[in-house]
C-alpha cells in the first residue's frame, strides 16, 4: 500500500504536550504547538503533507497507528514513556505498512534510568532518530522523504 498522498503522521505520546515548559534542560525551550508548526514547514519543504499529534491517552495512539495502517501512511513517532513498556504500541506499529521512524528529543540510551534503554518500537523502525533535540523530527522526516 503506498501512502495517501504523502501524507505522514507524526505522533507524539505522553506529556510531550507539554514540551516547552517540562524539564527544558532534557527537552528544550520549544513548544508542542511550535514543535508542530516547524514539523509542517519541513515536510512542506520535502512535498509531505504532514499532520502532528499528542496524546496521553494510549488508545488514542493505538487508533491513529491503527489508521496510519489502514490507510498506509508513514509515520514518525515519539512513543515517549510507551516506548519502553506498552506491548500494545508494540502490536500497532507490527501493523504498519509503511515507512515507521522512530524519534527521541533526547538519546534513551544517555538517560541514567535503564528502563530507558528498552524500545519496543524500534524493532519496526526503519530508522531510530535520538539525542538531536527537536531538529530530531525534521530528520526524521527526511527518513521519510527519502523511503
Amino acid at each position: 500500500m503506498t501512502p495517501t498522498h504523502n501524507r505522514v503522521l507524526v505522533l507524539n505520546g505522553p506529556n510531550l504536550g507539554r514540551l516547552g515548559k517540562r524539564q527544558p534542560e532534557i527537552y528544550g525551550s520549544t513548544t508542542h504547538a511550535e514543535l508542530a508548526e516547524k514539523c509542517v514547514e519541513w515536510g512542506r519543504e520535502l512535498g509531505l503533507e504532514v499532520e502532528v499529534r499528542q496524546t496521553n491517552h494510549e488508545g488514542a495512539m493505538l487508533d491513529w497507528l491503527n489508521g496510519a495502517a489502514d490507510e498506509g501512511n508513514p509515520v514518525v513517532l515519539n512513543a515517549a514513556a510507551w516506548t519502553h513498556y506498552s506491548y500494545a504500541i508494540f502490536d500497532a506499529c507490527a501493523q504498519l505498512v509503511a515507512p515507521l521512524v522512530e524519534v527521541h528529543i533526547s538519546d534513551p540510551h544517555q538517560r541514567p534510568e535503564e528502563f530507558r534503554h528498552t524500545s519496543v518500537v524500534t524493532p519496526y523502525a526503519v530508522e531510530v532518530v535520538a539525542g538531536h533535540g527537536i531538529d530530531g523530527y525534521r530528520m526524521a522526516l527526511e527518513v521519510i522523504a527519502r523511503s
